[in-house]
């Protein structure tokens, strides 16, 4: 996202705090000969679902960088331990330094700030997690304090300061291993919302080998390093264009095979944006499932998605340059149709999914914002789950394009031993409707091939769209029918699966679970 204007629903806080002290967390070191270096098809693949840490590191208030700035609390260890245990594989911390940076000539940065930074990145760091972290707000017009602009008139001075901020990060996490990924900068383009301008585009250009050169000429794991560049905005259209420039990578590491490259390209997508950006409830649904056609919009659906994804294929993940499209989402319109968190999740699905056929990973943008125009899948201030629903299908989709197990389930699913599941719900509610996520787990010693779970569900309710199962019928007694890919369940395996539902009143979760006709505990 471009500035807090665009975080939807977030206060603007006066108070700053700054930290200080000693920097806590386990690194992997990036010794040579101990980490295997992943090449591009690997990255992708660890690099699984991932999820911004949104309006922390790079709010700011007068100038001055400060995790609180825009109302989110100061960042936990908790809270990456509960985003990492919902699925997550990798962070992005966008991170911005304004004030924090010193006078020219060495342009030093505060060193409270670069620990606070370290502390944060070692809480996911240290947990095995991949983390990426950029340079974010310092190139907005419309954030005070900024100055890598890219139509700006000093523009020596400018890249000799940016040159220096990249060599002191890098310097800072030069021991780190290669799940650390550095992004040379976010959403950098002239501020107008039409075609790239110059000498604007080869600025960014510009920007983007100072970046790389910087970067691996500090040496160590940055050497080898993946390194991620956006084009112009992060547009997809104006990236596959002329105007951009690939940054050469002249002073990698001569460990990295001849043929492959440690480059990323950045894209976000949050096309369209009345349906996923624009704070009215004109139009909140979205895609082939979408209900009313006045509240859809005329364009940005599968097929457009589809069509933008290829392009990026096309263009660089058949050269061997990653695609990472580090921020996608839509907000919370359930206050103009209580149905909206079905097209939300939809349309995620749609993003990872889409993005994994052609060869890209992804992140959610969460700006840690909860309820009417908020992006937030968590509570940060209490480490909890807010969005099971979205966070489900957006692990679905992750996982969705495996196989079906290769014996199909039968037709009549075998009956289980008493005693042998184990069912929880999580439900999550408002004024007349919720979603309820489900996870079944076989606590039997034989594999389940194929299942049914029986439930009742709350008078009142009544299904509108599920997850990860076949649901039938929408109210009274349910019986939910496996996917293809997730019939089978061997001794300890679960399965989670979903569903959204209309309430009158009485948002319970359901009751009588039964998997393939026996009581589950």
């Amino acid at each position: 996202m471009s500035s807090r204007g665009r975080k939807a629903g977030l206060a603007f806080l006066a108070a700053i705090l700054t930290f200080a002290g000693s920097v806590s967390g386990v690194t992997r070191s990036a010794s040579a000969g101990v980490v295997a270096e992943r090449n591009a098809s690997q990255l992708v693949a660890d690099l699984g679902a991932g999820w911004n840490l949104g309006n922390a590191l790079e709010a700011s208030n007068n100038g001055i960088p400060d995790e609180t700035a825009w109302g989110n609390p100061v960042v936990t260890q908790a809270l990456i331990d509960r985003v990492r245990a919902s699925g997550f594989k990798t962070i992005r911390i966008p991170v911005s330094y304004l004030g924090h940076i010193g006078a020219g000539p060495n342009y030093t940065v505060n060193a409270a700030w670069l620990n606070r930074i370290q502390q944060v990145v070692d809480y996911a760091h240290g947990r095995g997690l991949n983390v990426l972290i950029n340079m974010h707000g310092d190139g907005y017009k419309t954030v005070t304090g900024s100055w890598l602009i890219c139509d700006a008139a000093d523009q020596t001075t400018i890249k000799d300061k940016y040159q220096k901020v990249w060599q002191q990060i890098a310097t800072r996490f030069q021991s780190y291993d290669d799940h650390l990924i550095f992004e040379s900068m976010n959403e950098n383009f002239d501020g107008q919302y039409g075609n790239p301008t110059q000498p604007c585009y080869s600025n960014i250009n510009a920007y983007n080998q100072i970046f790389v050169d910087t970067v691996r000429r500090t040496g160590g794991g940055n050497a080898s390093r993946w390194l991620l560049v956006p084009g112009w905005n992060t547009n997809i259209d104006h990236t596959v264009g002329d105007g951009f420039v690939l940054p050469t990578d002249q002073h990698r590491s001569s460990s990295i095979p001849a043929g492959e490259q440690r480059i990323m390209i950045s894209v976000h997508y949050y096309d369209p944006w009345d349906f996923t950006g624009q704070e009215d409830g004109a139009i909140t649904q979205w895609g082939a499932g979408a209900t009313n056609p006045a509240k859809k919009s005329v364009w940005g659906q599968e097929d457009f998605l589809d069509a933008q994804l290829k392009k990026m294929h096309d263009k660089f993940v058949t050269r061997g340059y990653p695609v990472f499209v580090g921020e996608y989402g839509s907000i919370d319109k359930t206050t103009y149709d209580s149905a909206n968190n079905r097209y939300r999740a939809d349309y995620a699905h749609a993003v990872v999914a889409t993005a994994k056929k052609y060869g890209a990973a992804t992140a959610y943008w969460d700006n840690g914002w909860n309820g009417q125009h908020g992006f937030g899948l968590f509570n940060r201030g209490s480490a909890t789950v807010t969005q099971q629903g979205l966070i489900d299908t957006i692990m679905s989709a992750v996982s969705g394009n495996n196989p079906p197990p290769t014996t199909p389930p039968p037709t009549t699913p075998p009956p289980t031993t008493a005693g042998s599941c184990r069912v929880s719900s999580a439900v999550n509610a408002w004024n007349t409707g919720l979603t309820n996520s489900i996870t079944i787990t076989n606590t039997g010693a034989a594999a389940i091939n194929g299942w049914t779970l029986a439930f009742s569900l709350a008078t009142g309710q009544t299904i509108v769209s599920g997850w990860n199962a076949n649901y039938s019928p929408a109210g009274g007694t349910v019986t939910a029918t496996n996917a293809s890919y997730n019939g089978a369940l061997p001794p300890g395996g679960s399965a989670t699966i979903g569903y959204q539902a209309n309430h009158s009143g009485n948002a319970a979760a359901p009751t009588g679970f039964r998997l393939n006709g026996t009581a589950c505990s």
